[in-house]
Formats: structure tokens, C-alpha cells, sequence
């Protein structure tokens, strides 16, 4: 009999938890689509729950409000490259730190360009001055950050520069310039429009990092 009871119990924690991790995806989705589509003007509990088809308390219990949600998005954006960009990302063929970041560039730029819902969700964020898109642009920030300096290894930078500042204007460049892509087609004069246009971009990119890193 107890034997019997046993079997009949153990499940339920199981299903819970399941239950528990998809609810929390759902909710994680919603949210981040929410915030593609419609900006922080849609962006609240209700219309988060309404589209996760749960309760509203739930984003409380598993994100602790917006605030929660916003940090998880955040960290997912930054983290976003690690599906585009295998770690493995230059083999025998990345001898230096210059190697490394030619080859990261030019693939955070392939994958940017092929995902134009993180084009929009970075348009939209750099171009309002919230505190809750300071929040979650941080958390992007911190995640991408976090991703170079894996990628990096042991490898390090040529002695007097400053690879930090070097990198983030670089990746802010090509940010940009993808944007500007999605927006207008072109910047400052420079088409931006057919894969002859990238090219073109991609050499200058190469150029740009050989005469930083060497």
C-alpha cells in the first residue's frame, strides 16, 4: 500500500516544477515581445500576464515585478550573441588578440543583421532616456561585456591600449550602422543596403581593427 502511495506522489513535484519552468518562459516571452512591439507604453503587468496566459501574481513570485523582468530581458539581449557565435569562433586561425576581434566583429555584425528584433529592441532603447531603459541597457551591457571577456581567454591586448574603450566604440559602431540599415538604408552618405554595401563595411571593420590591435 505504501508502495503504492509513493508511486502515486512522487510525480506531483515534478509536474511543478515543469509547470513552474514554462510559465516562467512564457511570461519571459511575452514580456520581451511586449517590449519589441509596443515599447514601455505597453509594458505592464497586466498586459504581460494577459499575454502569458497567467496570473499577474506569478510575475511577482518568479521576476519580482518589472524591475525583475527587465533585468532578465536585459542579461538575455547580451547573452542573445552566444546562440549567434559559437564559442568556438576562430580555432587555429585566432593567433592574436587582433585575430580575435576582427573575427568577433565582423560576426557580431552577421548576426545582428540577420536578427531585425534585436535591431528594433536596441533602436528603441538607445533612443529613450528612462530609468527603465538605463535598467535594462545596463543588463545588456553587463552580459555582452561578460561574453568578450569569455571569449577573450587568455589572450590579451597589445601593451598601451586601452581595449575596452576600443571595443565599446567599435561594437557601438557596428550597432549603429546595422541600425541605420534597418531605418534607412544607408549613414552619412554610406549605402547600407545590399550585401556588395557590406562588404565594403566588413573591410573597413578589418582595417579598423588591424590598425588598433596590429
Amino acid at each position: 500500500m505504501l508502495a503504492v502511495q509513493e508511486a502515486f506522489v512522487d510525480p506531483l513535484p515534478e509536474k511543478r516544477v515543469k509547470n513552474r519552468a514554462q510559465t516562467e518562459a512564457a511570461i519571459f516571452h511575452a514580456a520581451r515581445d511586449l517590449l519589441a512591439e509596443e515599447g514601455f507604453q505597453g509594458f505592464g503587468i497586466n498586459a504581460i500576464a494577459r499575454r502569458a496566459g497567467c496570473d499577474k501574481q506569478l510575475i511577482y513570485r518568479y521576476y519580482g515585478g518589472l524591475d525583475g523582468l527587465l533585468d532578465a530581458i536585459g542579461a538575455d539581449l547580451g547573452d542573445w550573441v552566444k546562440e549567434r557565435i559559437p564559442e568556438d569562433t576562430g580555432g587555429m586561425f585566432v593567433l592574436t588578440y587582433g585575430d580575435l576581434m576582427e573575427r568577433l566583429s565582423l560576426l557580431y555584425m552577421d548576426a545582428l543583421r540577420s536578427d531585425p528584433l534585436i535591431c528594433k529592441i536596441i533602436a528603441w532603447e538607445v533612443s529613450k532616456d528612462t530609468p527603465q531603459v538605463r535598467r535594462l541597457a545596463e543588463a545588456r551591457s553587463r552580459a555582452l561585456a561578460k561574453w568578450l571577456d569569455r571569449m577573450r581567454g587568455s589572450l590579451s591586448a597589445p601593451k598601451g591600449v586601452d581595449a575596452p574603450t576600443a571595443n565599446g566604440i567599435l561594437f557601438a559602431a557596428i550597432q549603429h550602422l546595422v541600425i541605420s540599415s534597418v531605418v534607412t538604408g544607408e549613414f552619412a552618405g554610406l549605402p547600407l543596403r545590399s550585401d556588395k554595401d557590406w562588404d565594403k563595411v566588413a573591410a573597413s571593420i578589418r582595417r579598423l581593427v588591424r590598425g588598433i590591435y596590429g
